[in-house]
């Protein structure tokens, strides 16, 4: 299972609810393209990916991609699995000031510390990560905690399984993080509010016209796309 900071969640978004993002409308020069994802959708290069909505994952062999969304097609949870390992992604919004990261990983330290879990800072390729063993149902698990702050937006990525531990492990996974694109939106949106992602529409039709042909009414589960 894919560990959820759920509580700590619920109470940041409650504190940052009052700080709304002003768009910036002055205009600024064309910035060079960098050379690895995640990318600002006005800057990725032209590749195959899954569209879901402020996400699009890339086409990775062996990739497997799971998502949880309600009967409205809005998706609540995305991982991607490869083997032993997964990746549990989440995509919010920042202000183009500044990232915010480096607040946002001492927070979860602390929640971590708070239940009880030592989290160590280590430097990776996207530079300060977080390393933890936490107590699951399941036992113990060990997780990374990766965070990117681009253009307005912030990814964080939680691998867990054996990419927790050893980076060199996490493979086709690190290539869907380095293909990740983000598609921000122009609205302004309250910081670390998650960005909205939705099922396709054609996997969302798809759904719909089974479930109608069996007599079911939609129900929210666990889906892959």
């Amino acid at each position: 299972m894919i560990f959820s900071r759920k509580r700590a969640d619920e109470a940041r978004h409650a504190r940052d609810e009052r700080t709304t993002e002003v768009l910036d409308t002055e205009e600024t020069g064309d910035p060079t393209p960098p050379a690895r994802g995640p990318y600002d959708v006005s800057e990725a290069p032209d590749e195959p990916r899954l569209d879901l909505g402020s996400l699009q994952i890339p086409a990775v062999p062996e990739v497997e991609v799971r998502v949880q969304a309600d009967p409205q097609g809005v998706i609540q949870q995305v991982v991607l699995v490869h083997g032993e390992s997964a990746l549990q992604l989440g995509v919010f919004a920042a202000p183009r000031s500044e990232g915010i990261w480096d607040e946002v990983r001492e927070e979860i330290r602390q929640s971590l510390f708070n239940d009880g879990a030592a989290a160590q800072e280590v430097e990776g390729e996207y530079g300060t990560e977080l390393r933890a063993r936490v107590r699951t149902p399941d036992g113990l698990t060990d997780l990374r905690f990766v965070g990117v702050d681009g253009p307005r937006w912030m990814v964080r990525g939680v691998y867990q399984g054996g990419a927790a531990t050893d980076p060199a492990a996490a493979g086709p996974l690190a290539l869907c993080l380095s293909g990740l694109v983000v598609d921000r939106g122009q609205e302004a949106k309250p910081v670390r509010e998650p960005l909205p992602l939705r099922l396709p529409r054609e996997v969302a039709e798809q759904q719909a016209a089974e479930q109608q042909a069996a007599g079911q009414p939609p129900a929210p589960g666990q889906r892959e796309a």
